[in-house]
């Protein structure tokens, strides 16, 4: 064989289906595939698909597939060695020579497979047996049941220096094949080779085909050199090269599960019995360029999740800096912070998949996070720190090597240091608050959704909110301890808001504007706010979302339901139901779908307020403590103190509201 099955396998990971076959056949994205027209018929509806998760294309009107070599094999009639010296060329991979010496290699390559193969079959057995207690009262006391530890073929390692040694030797396995597998120890002042791992619980480590390659092991006893111990390098194993997990992500992405990365073993295996499949982590290491095409082989924009310390944010930065010059169209991260001091597993133990649910919704993309960790080192008071921080933005930014995203990316960075920079007027805002809670029913539900839309006002802004600038956080306030509050899961205030609007439809009617302008920091509940104004811009006009708020009794439940399933329609109802569960208490029952229409209106009057107010003090909040930093005087002391009680104060008026007016049966506490 000229070509090895390694480096085959290096070419489908280097060069997606789409992009060989985009070269000829012009591809649109069709959900998880793409499609286009059939290069080998004539045709004028598409049946040509790409699925780069299988690494493979279907042409359905002529009935032939394949992957990246057979397609350049049957549109160019070149042969396979051919197809694949063009391959190699493109993905910039030099071309082996398969020599006679080589042949050899790849035969002992066979070879090794079967050996860890059969190494990780015997851990297996070893922790099924009497023998294998302590490492099952490890895995119990971590949660994993016995189940899961067959799932993930979990094993454990006597503590004897030769067990795995003498099992292998009786199976006639050489002692240099162990040693090259990666299996024992060896050395010059090592007289005879034993066990590298010795009573641990063992976590097979295997490759996108899901052959075992390597071996994770945990140790048992405290006083050892190192709590986690991998297999070394090994002509089968190359840590920056392969994610624990690969193989069943691999196959739970292709099925739509949302790829996600995460720190260890345990992690992964927490999180795949949470119901998160496509989970992966890396071995020990930081992320590396070889795992980051694997991420982006079974997604567009993995997850990356790492925990809610400074180690995590270190972390965090560390994969913007790798990621940046890989960039291209359509190709990028998320991050998602976990509470401080808890990881994955805690988390799953503690919360559930709710929980976990909420960390991932409140994901954040590239972009921000790379914004969040160059201005953080703020404050930005004179014009050599401004400068500063634009000509650090210019730096980072030219690091990407696409062209058109680095473009973007810049266009991106200037808007936000504009609105950092953009001179903040309290006084005007407060007085604008003022008039918006005392006027909102009059000011905002005369006018239609479309002539706004037309005119340019604030719904024309869903995801950033005109009326109020993005305003980087200092990192006073972000140590903040109103900013350490803020959970991963959707915030009551805005639940309640996005509640009321799905069980009343007839104030996105009357109140669209104020919806729109209002600024959401979950990202969940920002994409649910969108999907809401989409909904009712589309059903405007002699539709079920067209009522008045006068005709708002008379078939409230129809409009509720319409509006229920269009949102299902979209893949948003276990959002909403999410947002639900939010409401922890019955006593806004202003946001309930059977409150009477006038609770109904105070209730949210009093929302849209409060949340305003909220975002108000917030930015006045973190002026002060910033201030504060600079100069410790008693007046910016005083500041400080004056801004905190009126938080307080906010929090609460927010208690009081309940809603229950004299149309739903019970007098009404108001502001």
């Amino acid at each position: 064989m000229r070509f090895s099955p390694q480096f085959l396998d290096e070419l489908r990971a280097r060069l997606p289906v789409s992009e060989v076959v985009g070269k000829r056949v012009k591809l649109r994205k069709a959900g998880r595939e793409w499609k286009g027209l059939s290069p080998f018929n004539k045709e004028k509806t598409a049946s040509f698909f790409v699925n780069d998760q299988k690494a493979m294309w279907f042409d359905f009107s002529s009935g032939k597939n394949g992957n990246i070599f057979d397609f350049l094999m049957l549109t160019e009639g070149v042969s396979f060695p051919e197809a694949v010296e063009r391959l190699a060329h493109q993905a910039g991979i030099p071309l082996p020579v398969m020599t006679r010496e080589a042949q050899v290699q790849e035969q002992r390559r066979k070879t090794l497979h079967d050996i860890v193969e059969l190494a990780a079959k015997y851990f297996e057995a070893t922790l099924a047996s009497r023998n294998g207690a302590r490492g099952r009262g490890y895995l119990l006391d971590r949660g994993i049941a016995s189940s899961t530890q067959l799932k993930f073929r979990l094993g454990y390692a006597l503590s004897e220096q030769y067990a795995l040694k003498e099992h292998l030797g009786a199976a006639k396995i050489p002692v240099d094949d162990m040693i090259e597998a990666g299996l024992l120890v060896s050395g010059e002042d090592i007289a005879v080779p034993y066990d590298r791992f010795r009573d641990r619980v063992m976590f097979p480590i295997s490759d996108w085909r899901g052959r075992v390659i390597a071996f994770g092991g945990r140790a048992l006893e405290k006083d050892v050199a190192a709590k986690y111990l991998n297999s070394p390098e090994t002509p089968l194993f190359h840590k920056g090269a392969t994610l624990y997990n690969i193989a069943g992500a691999r196959k739970a992405a292709h099925d739509g599960a949302q790829v996600i990365a995460v720190e260890g073993y345990v992690d992964v295996i927490a999180m795949v019995t949470a119901g998160f499949e496509a989970t992966v982590a890396p071995l020990g290491t930081a992320l590396t360029a070889d795992q980051l095409a694997l991420l982006w082989r079974m997604a567009d924009e993995p997850i990356l999740c790492f925990d809610g310390d400074d180690a995590g944010r270190r972390a965090a930065y560390r994969a913007i800096d790798l990621t940046l010059p890989l960039l291209r169209p359509g190709k990028s991260i998320k991050f998602a912070a976990l509470p401080d001091g808890q990881d994955p597993d805690d988390l799953v133990r503690s919360g559930g998949r709710d929980a976990i649910e909420d960390v991932l919704g409140g994901a954040r993309p590239l972009a921000h996070m790379l914004w969040a960790r160059e201005s953080e080192a703020g404050p930005f008071d004179t014009p050599e720190r401004r400068a500063a921080l634009e000509a650090r933005i210019g730096e980072v930014t030219a690091a990407i090597a696409d062209e058109t995203v680095r473009r973007y990316y810049r266009q991106d960075l200037s808007a936000r240091l504009r609105n950092l920079f953009a001179p903040i007027d309290i006084g005007a805002r407060r007085k604008k608050f003022g008039e918006k809670a005392a006027g909102a029913a009059n000011r905002f539900g005369k006018k239609s959704f479309g002539e706004s839309r037309r005119s340019g006002g604030a719904a024309g802004s869903v995801l950033l909110g005109r009326d109020e600038p993005y305003i980087a956080a200092s990192p006073f306030f972000a140590a903040s301890a109103l900013h350490r509050g803020h959970r991963a899961a959707i915030p009551r205030r805005e639940a309640l808001i996005l509640l009321a609007a799905i069980n009343h439809p007839w104030l996105l009617h009357d109140h669209i504007e104020e919806l729109a302008a209002a600024e959401f920091r979950h990202a969940d509940a920002q994409r649910l706010k969108g999907a809401l104004i989409d909904v009712f811009a589309r059903h405007h006009f002699g539709n079920e979302f067209g009522h008045s708020a006068a005709a708002a009794d008379e078939d409230a439940a129809a409009e509720r339901s319409a509006l229920a399933a269009e949102l299902a329609n979209r893949g948003f109802a276990g959002l909403v139901e999410r947002i639900s569960r939010a409401i922890t208490t019955p006593s806004v029952w202003g946001a309930r779908p059977n409150a009477a229409q006038s609770d109904v209106l105070l209730t949210w009057k009093q929302l849209l307020a409060l949340h305003m107010q909220w975002h108000s003090l917030t930015r006045e909040l973190r002026d002060a403590e910033a201030a504060l930093g600079q100069d410790n005087t008693e007046a910016n002391y005083a500041r400080l103190r004056d801004v905190k009680a009126r938080l307080a104060s906010l929090d609460g008026t927010e208690a009081l509201i309940e809603g229950f007016g004299a149309p739903s049966g019970r007098p009404a506490r108001t502001l």
